[in-house]
């Protein structure tokens, strides 16, 4: 399904990562039972091979190179698809501790389907963020939380910050032209702030990680119901 391991472990040292066989045949699992699957159920608009490896798998295990993710760290993915960017960077870093969410029950299937094929241990979560981030076996549980969405920072800010512990991390993996000062208010009143802004550049397209701290506990105020973050962001 992916191209030969050559060409894949040459564009992957482009960003700095070197990949080995074992790691090389579960991309390519990845990507041939997300194709098949995607025929059923939509995941995703992205299927041609090359297109899979450098937009789903690169630019997922790229947060790997900017941003420092200690070992055996629990990390949850907010409303996680396809299991992008997490489930690359689990591929990469087997040490990590996974946890899966999404709001669609067609997505978590694939998901543990796809987990027990490549044999990597997670755990999945069919549900809203802003109703499992107010849980206390998950709220501010987890070193770091991430998403790769096209919601705004802010209302991404809301569903994600809440699950990260003092001092953990929040990484948002968005595009070029995210307006961060939009989202200062937001930030503070949900006791983070911007750590690190990383710009690079995926092939010809711009791409832009924000690494948001954890530096309280935050108010269980937040998050608000979906009605209210989807009237007016913070």
């Amino acid at each position: 399904m992916l191209p030969d391991f050559g060409l894949c472990c040459s564009e992957f040292e482009k960003y700095g990562f070197t990949l080995t066989v074992d790691q090389y045949e579960k991309f390519d699992l990845y990507a041939e039972f997300l194709c098949e699957y995607n025929k059923n159920v939509n995941l995703t608009a992205i299927t041609t091979p090359y297109e899979i490896l450098i937009k789903h798998f690169i630019d997922s295990v790229i947060a790997l190179k900017y941003v420092e993710i200690p070992e055996n760290s629990a990390i949850i993915d907010v409303g996680t698809g396809a299991g992008f960017p997490s489930v690359p960077i689990k591929i990469m870093r087997n040490d990590i501790k996974l946890t899966l969410l999404d709001s669609l029950a067609k997505r978590i299937t694939f998901l543990e389907r796809l987990c027990e094929k490549l044999g990597i241990e997670a755990e999945f979560i069919h549900g809203r963020a802003e109703d499992i981030g107010r849980m206390a076996e998950y709220r501010e549980k987890f070193d770091f939380s991430c998403a790769r969405a096209v919601a705004n920072l802010s209302v991404l800010s809301e569903y994600c910050v809440p699950f990260v512990k003092v001092d953990g991390f929040f990484i948002a993996m968005k595009g070029p032209n995210e307006d961060i000062d939009a989202s200062a208010n937001a930030i503070k009143l949900l006791d983070g702030e911007v750590s690190a802004i990383s710009d690079y550049n995926l092939d010809s397209d711009k791409r832009r990680i924000i690494s948001i701290k954890k530096i309280s506990h935050t108010s269980t105020k937040y998050p608000r119901n979906s009605s209210q973050i989807k009237k007016k962001s913070l």
